[in-house]
């Protein structure tokens, strides 16, 4: 898990599912998927199985701003231990693209460093 995500040990159990799930998430005007753009800043899994998530996009005008939220949801309660989803958009603080994994930046073309 990237260590810009504030997460708790529930949901860290659940890592690699989390990953390959969010890896499957593309943001639709910069094409690349929601885990390695860095739009998460948080999951907090608790023992009910509710699953919270703090999110943002690369800008106030993403286009995907109203599907992403919920295709998020919709996905993540197909892992087992996941029986809700609340996802939350803030833009506190703001994306940028520092955010971006190594394996992000070089699938954009850009520096790795």
């Amino acid at each position: 898990m990237r260590d810009d995500i504030v997460i708790n040990d529930r949901a860290l159990a659940l890592s690699d599912q989390l990953i390959e799930t969010f890896e499957t998430i593309i943001d639709p005007e910069i094409e690349l998927d929601m885990y390695n753009l860095g739009l998460i800043y948080e999951l907090n899994l608790d023992e009910n199985g509710h699953m919270f998530i703090l999110m943002t996009f690369t800008d106030t005008n993403c286009g995907c701003a109203d599907t992403m939220p919920v295709e998020v949801a919709d996905k993540l309660k197909q892992i087992d231990g996941i029986e809700s989803v609340d996802v939350q958009v803030t833009y506190s603080p703001v994306w940028k693209m520092t955010r971006i994994s190594r394996y992000g930046r070089i699938f954009l073309g850009i520096s790795p460093r």
